[in-house]
């Protein structure tokens, strides 16, 4: 069955949240596309209050500003080596964070707060 979106704005915010899961699975080998990714995130925020989107607009922008916290703490710690356990760690958690969110999003379901 094929999800019909109800008009052409609805269309655009769907297509942009889910360019935004492509950009932040992309940023895990090229890392500037998050940042993209977040631009578009606070940008287009207004355009997303009140809808289904907004939950993921926050889960992706909370995903992008832990990911770079927790990407500046292991990079600082790499000096006593437990830094590279730290950003093993920090990827996975992405990972998880980016397909969760997809998940949610395929199945029209919102992010928790």
């Amino acid at each position: 069955m094929e999800l019909e979106l109800h008009d052409e704005g609805e269309r655009k915010l769907n297509n942009l949240t889910l360019a935004v899961y492509i950009l932040q699975a992309v940023s895990l080998f090229v890392g500037v596309t998050g940042l993209v990714g977040v631009i578009i995130n606070y940008v287009k925020r207004d355009d997303v209050r009140g809808t289904f989107y907004e939950s993921h607009f926050e889960w992706q922008i909370k995903t992008f500003w832990l990911w770079l916290l927790g990407t500046v703490v292991g990079a600082a710690l790499c000096l006593i080596l437990v830094g590279y356990l730290v950003l093993f760690a920090l990827w996975i958690w992405y990972i998880y964070r980016i397909v969760r969110g997809f998940l949610n999003f395929n199945d029209r379901r919102p992010m928790p707060q």
